[in-house]
Parts: C-alpha cells; structure tokens; sequence
C-alpha cells in the first residue's frame, strides 16, 4: 500500500511540475513586423492572445511598423537581427527560404491551415509539399471595375468595349505591364514560372508563351488595343470618364467616389472563349527560426492566432483587408464588399505571383508597348509566333 501511495505521490508530482512547466511558456521577448497600417491592431490581438493564454502572459512583444516589402528585403539581408514574426507578400517566399529567414511550419498548424484557408493562399505558403509560413490575407490581384449604368455584360470582353465605345466612355487596362499582361496569357493556357535553388539564384525558366495559345492571348491584346474605348493603365485615381477599369482593391474607394451609385465590381470578363486570368496575390506571416525551443512554440502560437479566422475577420472589420480563411470569407460583412467579392471569384483562375526577375518586367513592357504602338497590328499569326519566341528565348537568358 505504501509503495502504491508513493508511486500516486510521485506521479502526481510529476504532473504539476509538467503542469507548471507548460504554464511557464516564455517571458522573453518577441519582435514582430507589421504593415503600418495594422500596428495598432496586432498590439490589441497580441493583448488578446495574452489574456487567452496565460503560459504566454509574461512574453513581451514589440510591434514594429515594417512593411511587407521592406520585412522581406531586411530579413535577407540580416535574419540574426529580424523580426522573429514578420509579414511579406508570396512573391518573397523562396528568396525568404534560401535566406534560411523561414521555419518550417508546426505539423498541426499546418494540418489547421489547410483546412481552413483558399487553396490559392494555400498554395503561396508551400514551395513543393512544405508549408514555410501563415496565410493572412487573399486580397491582392486584379479584377473588373465597371460603371453599370454603362456596362450591361461584365462577362464578355467584347460587350463591355462595344458598350464603353457607344457610351464615349473608357475601358483602362495595363497591358504593358507584366503583372496585368499575364491575364491573357495565363488564362489562354500559358504558364511562365521560374525556379529558384536553396540559395535563392534562379535556375530554370518554365513557359510556353511560344506556343499556339502564346498567339492567341497576343491577338487577343491586339483587338482590346485597337478599340476606341481602350486606355493603357491600371490607376483609377488618374483615369477620366471611366467606363470599366481592371484594378484592385486598393482603389476600391476612389472608384467608389468616380462611379456613386453606379459602382459594380466583377472578375475579369472572358474574351475569345477564354477566362482571362493572372496572378493573385497573398500576405502571409513567418516565423524565424529558433535556438530557444520555448520561443519558437510561442512565435508558432502567436503567427497561428494572428492568422487565424476570428483575427482575419476583425482585421477586415478594422483596415479592410480580405481574409484568406474560409469561414471569414463567408461573413455577411465580407461577402457584402462587393471589390472583394469580385476577387475572391477571379483568383479561382490565377496562380500565386513568385519570384521573377527585374528584367522579366521590362521585357513585358516592351510587348505591350510594340501592341500600344501598332507595331503588331497586321502581324501573320508566323510573325507573331516569331515575337513570342523572341520573347521567350529572351527571358530564358535571365537565368544565370
């Protein structure tokens, strides 16, 4: 009896000293680097994460205004002084992972993010089958803005130029532009990726711009080109007499206050029986990696809780910017902007922006600006196969 009553003794203190271990957590400090714009709301969510977590409750968490582009461009340049959390877009994800700037996630989180978030934002965390970060927003991509007293279709290309050309009023797209380009082409069936090695150079272009829907997408850039309605940009700040604009959230106010009543978002329409596509773009949180196991299991509870759905949710509610969880993307007050709606339906037909070189960019440019220029216009379908392939031997050299 005395040997069972020990051995009860025993195990019931290796309990509450377990039990005390884990209620500990970590009382050091983590740093966290944020888009200005939501320093004051991660502060509020950290005290939350704090008071639901009392192991937690003594860390010390500074948030600092860092935004996406620069966190990336830091972190690479120096991880060791980092932030131990950080926000970045998708397009930095591989440059981050060869900077060793990334840990991988927690296998229970990531079970949790897949579950829970669009498969585009998914897709943007992962190079390969590996989850290197935390989906927060899917709110970053292009669709149509129109005015709907002008527009009567916003599925057909061809409707909204003929509706804009018998109104007087404009069509806006940047067809120069790499970024708004690969509408056509990715939604013709092209692809033009490049790979990138552990330490982050790239090491392999793979597109087939050259190719029978390469000529399709072209021609298709040619026509919008030559309507009268067309006008090359992407700004709705700077755009007159405004008819429809392919533009994104970020000017969902400005259009608001060009259009009044007649204000309506859609995706992009389809053109020559195709859905035009292009990138989509995600903001995602990381983790850096740890010497102190405790500190990297807090930075894992705290990236997961600031990702989370209920935290998505109240970041819409607080900045506007649009969840990549699931059932935030279900609630009424998300579902009634209509900029984000329209967005959620045009990533369905994008794939997540990685990483391309700055040439690539004034490659595109140069395209779009011999279609603007006429340059194409009475082009064989041999000769404008010739440009793609001109085109795609070109940015296959930028791979060293």
């Amino acid at each position: 009896m005395k040997k069972f009553l020990s051995l009860v003794l025993a195990l019931a203190m290796m309990v509450s000293v377990c039990a005390f271990a884990n209620a500990e957590g970590f009382n050091g400090e983590i740093k966290v680097w944020v888009a200005e714009a939501v320093v004051d709301f991660t502060n509020q969510q950290v005290e939350a994460f704090k008071a639901a977590h009392p192991e937690y409750a003594g860390f010390i968490v500074t948030v600092q205004a860092v935004g996406e582009g620069d966190a990336a461009s830091n972190m690479i340049t120096d991880v060791e002084g980092g932030a131990d959390i950080f926000g970045f877009a998708q397009d930095q994800l591989a440059r981050l992972v060869a900077a060793g700037a990334l840990e991988v996630v927690e296998e229970e989180n990531a079970k949790v993010v897949e579950a829970e978030n669009d498969a585009g934002s998914v897709a943007a965390v992962k190079m390969g089958d590996v989850m290197y970060a935390y989906p927060m927003t899917s709110d970053n991509g292009y669709f149509l803005y129109y005015d709907k007293s002008v527009v009567t279709d916003p599925s057909d290309l061809d409707k909204i130029l003929a509706d804009c050309e018998k109104a007087g009023k404009s069509f806006y797209m940047e067809i120069n532009s790499g970024w708004y380009q690969t509408a056509f082409f990715f939604g013709a069936g092209c692809s033009l990726t490049y790979d990138t090695d552990a330490e982050g150079n790239l090491v392999a272009m793979n597109c087939d711009y050259a190719s029978e829907n390469g000529v399709k997408a072209l021609k298709s850039m040619i026509k919008l080109a030559k309507s009268p309605a067309f006008v090359n940009g992407s700004s709705a700040s700077n755009a007159t007499n405004l008819g429809a604009i392919v533009d994104g959230t970020w000017d969902s106010n400005a259009v608001k206050e060009m259009l009044g009543d007649n204000f309506a978002a859609a995706k992009l329409p389809v053109v020559d029986g195709y859905q035009l596509g292009g990138f989509g773009g995600f903001k995602m949180l990381g983790v850096k990696p740890q010497v102190d196991e405790n500190k990297l299991a807090a930075c894992d509870a705290l990236a997961a809780f600031l990702t989370s759905g209920e935290v998505q949710l109240a970041r819409y509610n607080a900045v506007q910017w649009g969840p990549s969880n699931l059932a935030a993307q279900q609630d009424e007050s998300v579902k009634a902007n209509e900029a984000l709606a329209a967005l959620a339906a045009q990533l369905a037909f994008t794939m997540p922006q990685g990483q391309y070189p700055g040439e690539y960019w004034s490659l595109a440019t140069a395209l779009g600006d011999d279609i603007i220029a006429d340059k194409l216009d009475n082009a064989s379908d041999e000769e404008l196969l010739s440009t793609l392939t001109n085109f795609q031997t070109t940015a296959g050299t930028y791979v060293k």
